[in-house]
C-alpha cells in the first residue's frame, strides 16, 4: 500500500518490515485487527493496520454500513518505540531500537 501524507510518501512495498501485531482474532471476525510496524530508507516509522467492520481500521460506508478498510499512520520514533514496548518482545525490541541499559 502507498500514501502521500503530509507531503511524504509511505510504501509497505519499499520500507522494512520490523515488527507485527495481531489482536488474535479471526480474520472473518468483525473485531480482527492487525498492525505491521514499518521503517523508511529515511528512519522515520509508520504503521499499516488492517482489521474488520467493527475495528478502529473500519471505513463508513453510505451512513452508517461499515466494512473492514485499512491504513497508514506516520509514528515518531518515541511513538514507535512505545508501540513496540508493547506488542513486540524485548530482543525484537533492541534488534530495531538498539541495546536497553537495564
Amino acid at each position: 500500500m502507498k500514501k502521500i501524507i503530509n507531503g511524504k510518501k509511505y510504501d509497505t512495498e519499499t520500507a522494512k518490515h520490523v515488527g507485527s501485531w495481531s489482536n488474535g482474532y479471526s480474520y472473518s471476525d468483525f473485531e480482527y485487527a492487525k498492525e505491521k510496524l514499518y521503517k523508511k530508507k529515511t528512519g522515520e516509522f509508520f504503521l499499516y493496520g488492517s482489521g474488520g467492520p467493527a475495528s478502529k481500521y473500519c471505513e463508513y460506508i453510505d451512513g452508517n454500513t461499515r466494512s473492514g478498510g485499512c491504513d497508514i499512520i506516520p509514528l515518531t520514533e518515541n511513538k514507535a518505540k512505545k508501540w513496540a514496548e508493547r506488542h513486540l518482545d524485548a530482543d525484537r525490541y533492541e534488534e530495531i531500537f538498539g541495546e536497553v541499559e537495564e
